[in-house]
């Protein structure tokens, strides 16, 4: 069976479960305090909710109307070759194996495993010994691979397990996707109801602090707690790259990525009030683990276990969604020819990118070897969001290229949501990156993380230069 191929198994309802499956992982238990740190006041980390949930629905119209148009499996790299020709979307493809997807599932395994330390004493090793063997890169940092070995040891197993799931078949890691989202969805609203419908926190905890003022000086603030929630929010983008495998994929992008971002978007904003109206500012910027200092407000010492499974319960659903979508890009780089030609195989018995399923859980252990939670996220949401602003621009590209082409759905307000999408794009680039080195400098961070990111997609246009050829003639 050479000739394996992808078949059409995802529906509509499990095409909305991969969306918020995807999107819904640690981040809304772990970033709201780190954005209050920068911009203590509720109601400003509020406006940072409603405009990354704005720019993410502006981004998946643009993606819901590109994939209408071209509904293959690979996602982003297939609009990117369409858009920009073979070597723009090989370093976007190299991007997605080598930091953003990768990157992406290290980051909700750390926190996965984080949260099952909870409920079992994890070993790790000395100081000492943690600090004995360590990498620097230059005009990069410092990394420690033994650093909290025990959480490590427990996320990289999350990775093994439900890599093996998804290559076992579509259906097995469906069906886990399908549970884990719809579960995490009902306690998410269950956690926001017993909050608010208790009585324990004080509205007046929602009301303006008085330490953010509107003017220039926020703006540097306001864009570094944008990384916290546009790192909630990505994943959206995961629905393109199982397009070859959806029923009607005409209809059903469109549709999934208006629901489960509705879905998403509503949770969150939600979550947000429900956390600051328990905690208030003062206790949230101060909380390494704001959903279970939330919830102990109202259910005591039940409430960190409460939360410690309700994060277990995301993470590991949203590994599974990154995990099942995320190899689809590597393999149809290599199905096409655009890179190893092995990592485009489709397994002969189960029918699925296996090889490329295998490569990306060995790249995402790495990851999990070399950082923590933070700078894991804070890397692939600023490379994610480079070429996010790039497929904005992309679609007017198309729209100049295939004037005439079928688009089953096609975004309002054109070309005026591009441009702004485009526009905030390297606003956000530019700002995170002076961020990032003043970080560094200060020595709050051991990692220049943008740099790190811009370091490996140069990288990717090398590796095309040297092996593009070979690959073609393999």
């Amino acid at each position: 069976m050479a000739g394996a191929k992808l078949s059409r198994q995802i529906n509509l309802i499990s095409a909305i479960a991969l969306v918020v499956g995807s999107v819904i992982g640690s981040s809304i238990f772990a970033k709201p305090a780190v954005m209050a740190q920068v911009l203590p006041d509720p109601l400003w980390i509020l406006a940072v909710w409603l405009f990354a949930g704005g720019l993410s629905l502006i981004g998946a119209m643009i993606n819901a109307e590109i994939g209408s148009m071209f509904p293959a499996t690979g996602g982003q790299f297939v609009y990117f070759k369409e858009m920009y020709g073979h070597r723009f979307a090989f370093v976007y493809g190299w991007a997605g194996l080598a930091v953003i997807n990768t990157a992406a599932v290290s980051a909700i395994a750390f926190v996965f495993a984080q949260y099952f330390s909870f409920f079992v004493d994890l070993p790790n090793f000395s100081e000492e010994i943690e600090k004995a063997w360590h990498f620097s890169l230059p005009f990069i940092g410092t990394f420690y691979p033994l650093e909290n070995m025990g959480v490590k040891l427990v996320a990289v197993m999350s990775v093994l397990v439900l890599t093996a799931f998804n290559h076992y078949s579509l259906n097995s890691g469906n069906r886990v996707q399908l549970f884990f989202t719809w579960l995490k969805v009902l306690l998410l609203i269950a956690i926001v109801l017993l909050i608010f419908c208790t009585g324990t926190g004080k509205m007046e905890n929602l009301a303006p602090t008085g330490r953010v003022h509107f003017e220039w000086a926020t703006l540097l603030p306001f864009v570094a707690a944008l990384s916290g929630a546009f790192a909630a929010f990505d994943g959206w983008n995961n629905l393109g790259f199982v397009a070859g495998e959806l029923k009607h994929p005409e209809k059903s992008i469109p549709k999934a990525l208006w629901l489960g971002l509705v879905i998403c978007f509503v949770l969150y904003v939600s979550t947000h009030l429900a956390f600051f109206f328990s905690l208030g500012t003062d206790k949230a910027m101060q909380s390494s683990l704001i959903a279970t200092d939330a919830v102990e407000q109202v259910l005591g010492s039940y409430g960190a276990a409460v939360i410690a499974f309700m994060v277990m319960i995301s993470t590991f659903g949203a590994v599974n969604g990154n995990t099942l979508a995320s190899a689809r890009v590597t393999f149809s780089m290599g199905e096409n020819k655009d890179f190893f030609p092995w990592t485009g195989k489709v397994h002969p018995t189960h029918l699925t990118p296996s090889n490329a399923l295998w490569l990306h859980a060995v790249i995402s252990i790495l990851y999990i070897f070399s950082g923590s939670f933070d700078m894991l996220a804070d890397l692939f949401v600023f490379v994610t969001w480079i070429f996010y602003g790039f497929g904005a621009y992309g679609l007017i590209i198309l729209r100049k290229k295939y004037p005439h082409a079928s688009r089953p759905y096609a975004i309002k307000a054109y070309p005026l949501l591009p441009l702004v999408f485009v526009f905030f794009s390297i606003l956000y680039a530019v700002i995170t990156i002076y961020n990032d080195v003043i970080a560094y400098q200060k020595g709050e961070s051991p990692v220049i993380k943008s740099f790190l990111g811009l370091s490996i997609l140069i990288y990717g246009l090398i590796l095309y230069q040297w092996k593009a050829k070979k690959w073609a003639s393999a």
